[in-house]
């Protein structure tokens, strides 16, 4: 969430507020579309793990470990460059499109919100997101501290609707779908061994796809051909010079 930096902020622990949030704060908010982010979308790198965020809307789903954060960010700038408000209905997520919205399910309770991501983090390895004050309230996570959660990014028709304009433009296919191949092996083991160490390092798509006795690791999918090029370019420039588009049809 918002910077690891830790001198920026006046508290050294994070803290609850002296209220609770109110039935209006605890509203969800209506997904709509919005433009992105210029500077939230970027690569970055963080306690020596890169990062590569998703800058078009694609499904996502992922189940793991949420958190929340309250005074001790409150009035600090997101990394969407708004202003952190801790009974907005708003969350931080390592790579999801800045900004976005996800449904956040509870899977102890089955509470659920819907919240709008406009900052990155948590940057502990073991949680997937974290929610604002109010939502973590909403969802009836705030006396443990986390829950196991389910994320899901939501597509309004407005968005699918934005991005069919934005895509049209300029001559990009949403049914594509580009995927890099990073190795092909007879070792399932060591393809999948691979794949949960780029996933965890570059904290991106992956799968193990097998075939005619290979298996083959795949980074993606991704819609965004800008994206896709970026993706290839840094796996090259690291320990994969290898790495290639899995097919050029999808990734021209």
């Amino acid at each position: 969430m918002v910077s690891p930096n830790e001198g920026r902020y006046q508290q050294d622990q994070d803290s609850k507020p002296d209220r609770l949030p109110t039935i209006l704060e605890m509203t969800d908010p209506t997904p709509k579309a919005e433009p992105l982010s210029r500077g939230g979308n970027n690569p970055y790198n963080i306690f020596g793990v890169n990062y590569l965020p998703v800058s078009h809307l694609t499904s996502h789903q992922e189940i793991g470990i949420a958190s929340w954060y309250g005074n001790k960010f409150h009035g600090h700038y997101t990394s969407n460059g708004e202003v952190y408000n801790m009974f907005a209905m708003t969350a931080a997520h390592k790579t999801l499109p800045l900004p976005s919205y996800v449904r956040v399910t509870n899977l102890d309770n089955n509470q659920s919100a819907i919240v709008r991501v406009n900052d990155r983090g948590p940057f502990h390895q073991d949680r997937i997101i974290d929610l604002s004050y109010s939502a973590a309230y909403k969802i009836g996570m705030l006396q443990r501290g986390t829950a196991r959660v389910k994320v899901e990014l939501l597509k309004s028709p407005a968005m699918l609707a934005q991005q069919t304009v934005n895509t049209s433009g300029s001559g990009v296919s949403l049914a594509r779908q580009c995927y890099i191949q990073l190795l092909a092996s007879s070792d399932n083991r060591r393809a999948t061994q691979l794949q949960q160490q780029v996933a965890k390092q570059w904290s991106v798509p992956t799968e193990v796809r097998s075939g005619n006795g290979l298996h083959r690791l795949l980074v993606g999918p991704t819609s965004d051909m800008q994206q896709a090029q970026n993706w290839l370019k840094r796996f090259r420039a690291a320990n994969y010079p290898e790495a290639f588009f899995f097919d050029n049809r999808q990734c021209g």
